[in-house]
């Protein structure tokens, strides 16, 4: 597993960010957690930003890190939104 492992496409709501900002892979979860997170001492936050790590490195299953980053969020107070693509 690396980085680049892609998920369902998640959409987040930041509160005072205008645009909603999609993430897709792990190193844009990793990026959302560590530059663009509204709280850095929430107890989901540091599971998550933990469950990224090992995600990364192998040591879990993306699935298990994706859970950990939904729970982060909801913690956070930001709306993710699955994203779903329309088959043309």
């Amino acid at each position: 597993m690396d980085a680049t492992s892609a998920f369902t496409p998640v959409g987040l709501a930041l509160r005072g960010q205008p645009a909603h900002m999609i993430v897709r892979t792990l190193g844009e979860a990793a990026y959302m957690l560590l530059k663009e997170w509204p709280i850095d001492d929430g107890e989901e936050y540091v599971t998550a930003v933990k469950a990224c790590v090992d995600a990364i490195s192998g040591q879990i299953d993306p699935q298990q890190f994706w859970d950990a980053f939904l729970r982060a969020a909801d913690e956070a107070g930001i709306t993710a939104l699955t994203v779903v693509r329309r088959r043309s």
